[in-house]
């Protein structure tokens, strides 16, 4: 697929990922990876008294999980794609650890800003099997480089 294609699909749904099981191993290595071991990510038991009744995985897990989501998207053809960063992140609530996560993208925009260097804007919104309310609200930027 070339880039300019992806202009007739702003304002699409381009793709959806397959589902991501965010279990307590996860949890306890991304907590070993950023050293942010607190207890409502760590300690199942201390976690039972609080409101969610157990451990949550962390907001910032969640986000970091959108790369390997986005492995699920059509692939354009290009040189390099980079991550240029996020407009707006919004955790809108947990993931209790062993449910699982998949994401939503949606074309926001796609804007060539040199020749071969395009801007994409998604909207991913990461849904936790079967809950309401997503866990995840982004507005991510990704630069691609033909």
């Amino acid at each position: 697929m070339q880039l300019a294609d992806l202009q007739g699909k702003v304002g699409e749904v381009i793709g959806s990922s397959g589902w991501f099981v965010m279990d307590q191993d996860r949890i306890n290595h991304f907590a070993d990876t950023t050293e942010d071991h607190q207890f409502i990510h760590v300690n199942p038991e201390m976690a039972k008294a609080t409101p969610f009744g157990g451990t949550i995985a962390h907001g910032f897990l969640t986000l970091s999980m959108l790369a390997a989501m986005m492995e699920a998207l059509e692939k354009p053809d290009v040189q390099m794609t980079i991550n240029y960063g996020f407009n707006k992140v919004r955790f809108l609530s947990p993931v209790k650890s062993g449910k699982r996560i998949r994401g939503h993208f949606k074309l926001l925009e796609m804007a060539e800003k040199r020749p071969g260097q395009w801007q994409q804007t998604l909207e991913v919104t990461v849904e936790v099997e079967g809950e309401e309310k997503p866990s995840l609200l982004a507005e991510w930027i990704l630069m691609h480089f033909g």
